[in-house]
């Protein structure tokens, strides 16, 4: 899991955020990302995201129509489309995505690694050092 918090420390960097949270700001530049929803946004919803030869782009709703604009899907396996997303925005003063931009279900690699372990010593048995270091797999540096 990787979570960006945006802070606002009022010593080193005070409004840091205001760009894309600043009252006159935040229908334009804040694009809250909801699962099944099209990615759209402003004031009246009047801009939405799609993705062009591989990369998200800001567009006005009415030059491309509803049908256009990308629907989120956080439930998808490959995360292209979620790291897409999360580059949309390059500075603090775009259009930025918050929210969940992916939540896939699989085995967390602790669980997994045991797993295969365990399935590699009921097939070969539980092993041997000293047997392992005299066979001739091995070399010498």
């Amino acid at each position: 899991s990787i979570v960006e918090v945006f802070q606002n420390c009022n010593v080193f960097n005070d409004g840091a955020w205001e760009g894309i949270t600043k009252k006159g700001n935040r229908d334009s530049n804040l694009i809250t990302l909801e699962h099944g929803q099209p990615i759209k946004f402003g004031a009246d919803g009047e801009l939405g995201v799609v993705v062009e030869n591989g990369v998200a782009k800001v567009v006005s709703v009415a030059d491309v129509g509803e049908s256009a604009i990308l629907i989120h899907d956080e439930k998808k396996p490959d995360p292209s489309t979620a790291f897409m997303l999360s580059r949309l925005s390059q500075g603090p003063f775009e259009p930025t995505p918050i929210g969940v931009f992916r939540a896939v279900e699989r085995i967390e690699y602790a669980s997994s690694s045991t797993a295969q372990l365990a399935m590699a010593q009921n097939d070969k048995g539980a092993g041997d050092l000293s047997s392992l270091l005299r066979s001739r797999g091995t070399w010498q540096v």
